[in-house]
């Protein structure tokens, strides 16, 4: 280290003074940062892992450092609450969106689902917008069209197959039963996470892990004994919404470990939702038929306008509230995000029982509260088990 001053006396020899250029002696010393240079962000995904960000570097002449680093340093450290504010208030925006879609999502379908009973040509119809919405992002720049190969492809496919699965018994069950109901069963989700993952990954959980299974199960059971519009078909096919969009996530992990760059997850979901609608389409028409045609719709007395309408917005808000949730994962960990899904979980059902004023009993309610307290706590036990090394 430099001495702080130079001192000059009497006794110091003369001859040395011509070598040196006394105006060009900066009386101060450089000053070098003391903190290091904060560590970049690292996101996380559920298919996939991001990136991390590039980290800063410090700009060097030599050995030593400018000294306009350690301004800009105290620039970027001014700078920082104002940055994190505007963050915090971008994932508030999000989570609202993803909300909102996901209540009027489910208002829509069930609006439907009563007068149409078709949930499989409802289901073509959703995929179908979904479809047209990312063609449009990716025909308007949007969002980068991905480079993707037909070897790609085909690891793809299964995930395709029960994406498709998933959103088809969720409509099977919204016609069936009530929403508030169908959410409550859909809270069991993090049991068949548990069951597929120890099944198929090898990941078995930790005691407490199980212990917080407990509520769950117990939960949606005791509001299954009270429930007004109970009845097997909507149960099961709630349950089986759970196993296939559980098991999407197990094959995510499984089958896709390599990726491109240009395969983030909004385009993932993207391709997973334009394969679903060719799956699709062969089995509605065998299993339906033409039934969203207009003459077949006229024949009941229906609409056209209205249901028509409300198709295509429940399509569109079935697709955007999936994009946001993918875009809020790119931004926060998986188990953050599944703390806000549980939250999303309670708002779509207090949503529905206002808007449609379903009937429910002080142990329905019970049983719903304890259901999604379990799952709060099993994400909460999620977020501070260790990760195995």
């Amino acid at each position: 280290m430099q001495s702080s001053a130079i001192s000059l006396s009497a006794a110091a020899p003369l001859r040395l003074l011509p070598r040196r250029n006394p105006t060009l002696i900066d009386p101060h010393p450089l000053s070098f940062p003391s903190a290091p240079l904060p560590s970049p962000l690292s996101t996380h995904a559920l298919y996939y892992s991001h990136p991390s960000p590039r980290p800063l570097t410090s700009i060097s002449l030599g050995l030593r450092p400018l000294r306009a680093i350690s301004a800009s340093e105290g620039i970027g450290d001014s700078n920082a609450p104002s940055g994190q504010l505007l963050r915090n208030l971008q994932l508030g925006l999000l989570f609202g969106l993803w909300y909102l879609f996901n209540i009027y999502f489910n208002i829509y379908d069930k609006q439907v689902l009563k007068v149409c009973p078709f949930p499989t040509t409802l289901t073509t119809v959703q995929l179908a917008v979904g479809t047209v919405f990312v063609l449009l992002m990716w025909t308007t720049n949007l969002h980068k069209r991905p480079k993707i190969s037909l070897s790609q492809l085909v690891p793809i496919l299964p995930l395709a197959l029960v994406h498709a699965l998933g959103l088809l018994f969720t409509n099977m069950s919204l016609g069936k039963v009530a929403v508030s109901f169908t959410h409550t069963i859909k809270a069991m989700e993090p049991f068949f996470t548990v069951l597929l993952s120890a099944l198929f990954l090898g990941e078995m959980p930790t005691f407490w892990v199980l212990l917080s299974l407990v509520p769950i199960v117990g939960g949606v059971g005791l509001a299954s004994l009270t429930e007004a519009s109970f009845n097997w078909a909507g149960f099961w096919s709630a349950m089986a919404s759970n196993l296939t969009y559980q098991s999407r996530n197990v094959l995510s992990k499984k089958l896709l470990v390599e990726k491109e760059e240009s395969l983030d997850n909004i385009n993932l979901y993207s391709i997973i939702t334009i394969m679903s609608l060719f799956l699709m389409i062969p089995v509605t028409l065998l299993v339906e038929g033409a039934k969203f045609t207009p003459a077949y719709l006229q024949s009941y007395g229906l609409n056209l306008k209205e249901i028509y309408m409300r198709a295509f917005l429940s399509g569109l808000c079935f697709h955007a509230y999936q994009q946001v949730s993918y875009m809020i994962l790119a931004e926060i960990s998986p188990v953050t995000h599944s703390i806000g899904n549980c939250v999303k979980r309670v708002v779509v059902i207090v949503a529905s029982v206002l808007f449609f004023r379903t009937p429910i009993s002080p142990i329905n309610s019970l049983g719903t509260v304890i259901a999604l307290s379990g799952v709060f706590l099993y994400s909460r036990v999620k977020r501070i088990q260790p990760k195995p090394s």
